[in-house]
């Protein structure tokens, strides 16, 4: 990204405010996209001077080199040579080291026209090959798919975002739903964080250490905490808080519900093939039931435990009832994972254990309606244990 004095954010008090890009961007976006067009195939060199220049619309300077930066990291550059740039030195440099008759080095026109024909390619070829590797020689590549115009502004949006997230201390995010998918992966990426229930009542808090708040590697984690900004737009509703620093000054960046910022692939629905097949199986059997995957979080002691379905009656929603699944763990892992749902003292809990786990009956849950399996999720067997009555739908 560009040095911070040339973005489009300032501080207004203690708020970092961003000056996101929005539809009336759109006329100088399409004019910047289709710069970079035209340049495909030739040396990034001759896209940098034209870019020095105005485009044919009016642009707003600091918005324009954040949409630029985004598409240079997107346009691919190639080193395209009639041989390698290196090979050419080799036998250029090698031939110009030889005199000429009288004792003199050789001209430039000569030295090539030797190692041409010892590489059996043009002089031409082999003079645009000497710098092919160097950057701003080497060749612009259109990606495969490139963005329109409302997705260059999203992704230039979302890069402003993760810039200011990268130099924060801390981290707060408040959202409901698919809170689950951010605590993955804050923990796939080795993220410093804890969930707790909001004081208010409202949906569950996510607190992450910034990359600020460590004393080393802290370029690798700020580039893992900025995979939080994108995720954030699968959430239905969400808070976001970053304490920063930028331009020296200490800042807070807010992003809510509705940011404008180009959205990461869809987590994963599920996070194994067993959950996905008990899913499906589960709703083809149970046609009376819903199945909601990732229900809210509840309260275990001082922490919360996030149940992997939550079973639901169509048309007797009291019948409630959460689902966990255990199947590969270790013992530790296992250890963990009874002590929390222990803690949650749940009334309404199904646990179903692989067989192949030795787990002693002693360990579960109070109250909780074991259902064991091997390989594959009975659905017949879990509506045994939510319609005890037999004929009961």
């Amino acid at each position: 990204m560009l040095p911070e004095e040339q973005l489009p954010i300032r501080v207004s008090g203690q708020e970092v405010v961003v000056d996101f890009l929005a539809a009336d961007d759109q006329p100088w976006l399409r004019a910047l996209l289709e710069e970079f067009h035209r340049y495909g195939g030739r040396c990034e060199r001759e896209l940098r001077s034209r870019l020095a220049e105005p485009l044919p619309l009016v642009a707003p300077l600091p918005k324009r080199r954040a949409a630029a930066a985004v598409l240079w990291r997107l346009w691919r550059r190639q080193t395209r040579s009639a041989v390698p740039p290196r090979q050419a030195r080799e036998i250029v440099f090698r031939e110009a080291a030889r005199l000429s008759p009288a004792g003199l080095p050789l001209a430039r026109a000569d030295t090539l026209a030797r190692a041409a024909v010892a590489l059996a390619v043009t002089p031409a070829e082999l003079d645009h090959a000497l710098f092919a590797d160097v950057p701003g020689e080497r060749i612009l590549v259109s990606p495969s798919e490139p963005p329109g115009p409302t997705e260059l502004g999203l992704r230039t949006n979302l890069a402003l975002a993760q810039y200011l997230a990268i130099r924060s201390s801390s981290v707060r995010i408040s959202a409901e739903g698919n809170i689950r998918a951010l605590v993955r992966l804050a923990k796939l990426r080795g993220l410093i964080c804890t969930v707790h229930e909001s004081p208010s009542g409202g949906p569950p808090v996510l607190e992450l250490s910034g990359p600020l708040s460590l004393f080393r590697r802290t370029l690798l984690y700020g580039r893992a905490l900025a995979e939080m900004v994108p995720l954030l737009s699968w959430c239905p509703r969400f808070h976001f808080e970053a304490s920063c620093v930028f331009r020296r000054r200490p800042a807070t960046l807010v992003l809510s519900t509705g940011a404008p910022i180009f959205p990461s692939r869809e987590p994963r629905h599920f996070d194994s093939r067993l959950e996905e097949r008990f899913a499906r199986d589960f709703a083809r059997l149970a046609t009376n039931w819903d199945l909601v995957r990732e229900p809210e979080p509840v309260r275990a002691g001082g922490g919360l435990v996030f149940p992997d379905f939550l079973l639901r009656h169509r048309t007797h929603p009291d019948r409630r009832f959460l689902l966990e699944i255990v199947g590969f763990w270790t013992r530790d892992y296992l250890e963990r994972k009874l002590s929390a749902l222990r803690k949650a003292a749940l009334s309404n809990l199904i646990l179903c254990i692989d067989e192949e786990r030795n787990c002693a009956e002693s360990e579960m849950p109070v109250g909780a309606m074991v259902v064991r399996f091997r390989r594959r999720i009975d659905p017949a067997a879990v509506l045994a244990v939510v319609n005890p009555q037999r004929g009961r739908p």
